[in-house]
């Protein structure tokens, strides 16, 4: 147990703030923690999450255009520069809470590695791709089956491809895929494309993309690579077969939560909506658990945008301060 005391502040082997994600809002809530000289630590698979998928950001304040890789690259070298101390390939596998005279203390418990402990956690690891879960989907990741576009377009030179998912995701990796791809088909399981109209206009006049309407892929084949899928004709119930080399599944996205659920599922830590979002206090960000807090896309707040994953890291961060203040 931890003992008792009157300030552990900075205390050697306790973190003030633990932040949980290294994407958009928890660079940013690390900018403010290391501003309010706090002892803060940024645990993270990786450093970037969904802004190394996108090739141009258009809508970041203060830049008209910028990669996703150079905007994270100057958040992280921002968040540098106040002490903040940034691990990665870290995957917690769950959270803990301990009270000793008063006090709490949150355990992290890291795969293959020592707890953490601090004394408030920011939780801001985002989302994750949404999986179709049929036969071949695992088998030929990274062998044809792919999720991000910007990533692996230029992989796809001269191929026939097919995007799942006529969303705005799916219709902006049909859109990466005109200068490399020979045939893109775009599979919707409805009778209407719902991403953007103007991005649907740009490739129907490309004349490389073929759009199949009310459409369910049910299986992926091939050899060493992918090689067909098949899908179901949902207007008369026929199973189809199309030859192509490559399927980008662009299906939405899931919040990357899984350390939280228990073993059926549900969340005995913090509350969660029926999406898996972590409920939080809108005004502080402050979830179910007092002196957790949750940030960006894996959070309930309902628009999920850049500059508002920045503005919710850097309110998860001041929330937090208050917080400690008052313990």
């Amino acid at each position: 147990m931890i003992k008792n005391r009157n300030d552990v502040r900075g205390e050697e082997g306790v973190y003030d703030i633990a932040i949980i994600g290294g994407a958009t809002a928890g660079l940013t809530a690390g900018v403010y923690a290391g501003r309010k000289k706090l002892k803060a630590v940024i645990l993270s698979k990786t450093v970037g999450g969904q802004s190394l998928l996108t090739d141009n950001i258009e809508n970041f304040p203060g830049f008209e255009s910028i990669s996703g890789k150079e905007l994270t690259e100057k958040m992280r070298a921002q968040t540098e520069k106040y002490g903040v101390e940034i691990r990665e390939g870290i995957e917690v596998e769950s959270l803990e809470k301990m009270t000793d005279a008063g006090k709490t203390v949150f355990l992290i418990n890291i795969k293959n590695e020592t707890k953490v402990k601090a004394k408030s956690i920011i939780i801001a690891t985002g989302k994750s791709p949404r999986r179709l879960n049929i036969p071949g989907e695992k088998e030929y990741e990274n062998k044809g089956v792919v999720f991000c576009s910007i990533c692996d377009a230029p992989l796809f030179g001269g191929k026939d491809v097919a995007v799942v998912g006529s969303g705005n995701s799916g219709l902006e990796s049909a859109a990466d895929l005109l200068a490399y791809a020979n045939k893109i088909y775009v599979l919707a399981r409805g009778d209407k494309i719902r991403g953007d109209e103007l991005i649907q206009e740009k490739l129907r006049k490309s004349g490389k993309v073929d759009f199949i309407m009310e459409a369910e892929l049910k299986e992926i084949k091939g050899g060493k690579f992918v090689e067909k899928i098949i899908y179901a004709d949902k207007k008369n119930g026929n199973m189809k077969e199309l030859p192509v080399g490559g399927v980008f599944v662009n299906i939405g996205l899931i919040p990357s939560a899984s350390f939280l659920r228990g073993k059926e599922g549900r969340s005995d830590f913090v509350e969660m909506n029926e999406q898996g979002e972590i409920v939080i206090n809108p005004r502080t960000t402050e979830s179910s658990v007092k002196g957790v807090f949750a940030a960006g896309d894996v959070s309930d707040v309902k628009y999920k945008q850049i500059v508002i994953a920045a503005a919710e890291g850097a309110k998860a961060a001041l929330s937090a301060y208050e917080c400690l203040m008052r313990e």
